[in-house]
């Protein structure tokens, strides 16, 4: 069996827990195993603070105030995508580079390269915009209603 879901969030920060909390819900529904469930939702919750932060050019006349979450579960793989209307990354992709220990920020990119199996950060094509998608190999419950076979 397959899920999916698509949310068009405002940029503010009371958008981050929903989402989460969302794709919790979504992942006890559907038997996956609670410690994916919840990798998967500490990175989604990063991407989507970035989101919420970087994704627009509040004051400088451009940018969106939504971004879109997109999550599928789809037999043994759940992927998730955040994509923003702001400026993109600029210049070089993103690295693995992790931020000082005193910094306040700048560790979410990393955070969600090391909880989820496969990442992708880019722009997107041909226009303004962010996107981070990243999956995991899901493990279920042994009494997962909707358990891959």
């Amino acid at each position: 069996m397959s899920i999916w879901w698509s949310l068009h969030l405002r940029r503010e920060a009371a958008s981050v827990p929903l989402a989460r909390r969302l794709l919790l819900g979504t992942m006890e529904t559907a038997g996956v195993d609670p410690d994916v469930s919840y990798d998967l939702s500490v990175a989604l919750s990063e991407a989507c603070a970035n989101a919420v932060e970087h994704g627009g050019n509040r004051g400088h006349g451009g940018g969106s105030e939504a971004y879109r979450v997109t999550a599928y579960l789809d037999g043994e793989k759940c992927r998730i995508e955040v994509a923003d209307s702001g400026p993109g990354f600029l210049g070089e992709r993103p690295s693995r580079a992790v931020a000082s220990v005193y910094a306040e920020d700048g560790r979410g990119l990393h955070l969600i390269q090391e909880l989820a199996d496969h990442v992708h950060i880019g722009n997107k094509p041909g226009r303004a915009g962010a996107v981070v998608s990243f999956d995991k190999i899901l493990k279920w419950r042994k009494d997962a209603p909707l358990m891959a076979v």
